[in-house]
């Protein structure tokens, strides 16, 4: 039996149909939703990403600031520009684009991004809202991940999810959100025993540990939902998941693909969380 394929590429283009939708909305009330991207350096993954954002908000109709800042530039001299940004009315949304070139605090630079401009949903204070359940910006892979699953008509409450890889960004607040979708959440790191064991027992298996190929085709439950949140580069130059694809395939009900999953549902989940940025500064 061969698993049925989450195109996160028509997921995404769904989800920015909504905020093209939605922005239509405010412009009828004098709102146009704004995103300032901030990039430091030459990184070239960095560059593709970028783009892939300002070609979203064109897309949607969200306006866009491309902030380009030399490699040498310091960190007084990023927080500088973000304060001018937080300032700015026009702005509703700050995103910089990590990693940072080196000299540079990530932490210093992602606090100092006012909680109500964050759009990553990086900030400490967004991270906490939606541990307690509070209105907040999610961050955008893991809500991706969710619009995922849900989009297979599986329902996420009373079953057994597996999360491997606890990053800030991506593991644990996609255990949160599991959780608050009623799941039973277990997540996995370098130090869990009996992983494979573990993840062989999940009827949802997200897999973020950047490491190609992680997850073996017998780590996978029959008729699990499988979520590649993994981008590696392989020698062979091409882009690899954290699963084994064709192996998964074979016993999982659904599968991401890898390119083509949850990269562009991550971007897509950063225009809805632009738009809200927009409508929530109109009534404060």
């Amino acid at each position: 039996m061969g698993a049925n394929i989450i195109d996160g590429k028509a997921l995404a283009e769904t989800v920015k149909q909504e905020a093209a939708q939605q922005v239509t909305a405010l412009k009828e009330q004098g709102i146009t939703p704004c995103l300032a991207v901030v990039l430091v350096g030459e990184d070239p993954a960095s560059q593709v990403y970028v783009r892939g954002k300002i070609n979203d908000c064109a897309q949607c109709g969200i306006e866009s600031r491309s902030i380009r800042l030399p490699e040498t530039t310091t960190q007084a001299e990023l927080l500088a520009q973000v304060k001018l940004l937080a300032e700015d009315p026009a702005v509703h949304g700050i995103l910089v684009q990590l990693p940072l070139p080196a000299g540079i605090d990530e932490k210093a630079v992602i606090d100092a991004i006012p909680p109500e401009k964050d759009v990553d949903g990086f900030s400490p204070v967004n991270v906490g809202r939606m541990q307690i359940g509070e209105p907040c910006y999610l961050p955008c892979t893991p809500a991706g991940c969710i619009r995922m699953i849900e989009s297979t008509g599986v329902s996420i409450a009373g079953k057994q999810a597996v999360v491997v890889g606890r990053s800030n960004i991506v593991g644990k607040p996609a255990a949160m959100l599991l959780l608050a979708k009623d799941a039973t959440v277990t997540v996995c790191h370098s130090k869990t025993r009996n992983l494979k064991e573990l993840c062989a027992a999940a009827d949802i298996l997200v897999a973020a540990v950047g490491r190609a190929g992680f997850v073996t085709g017998d780590m996978v439950k029959p008729g699990a939902v499988v979520i590649d949140v993994g981008i590696n580069r392989g020698a062979d130059g091409k882009l690899h998941g954290d699963v084994d694809f064709a192996a998964a395939a074979e016993r999982a009900a659904w599968i991401t693909p890898v390119p083509g999953g949850v990269g562009p549902m991550t971007r897509a989940m950063l225009m809805l969380n632009t738009v809200e940025a927009a409508r929530r500064a109109a009534v404060r």
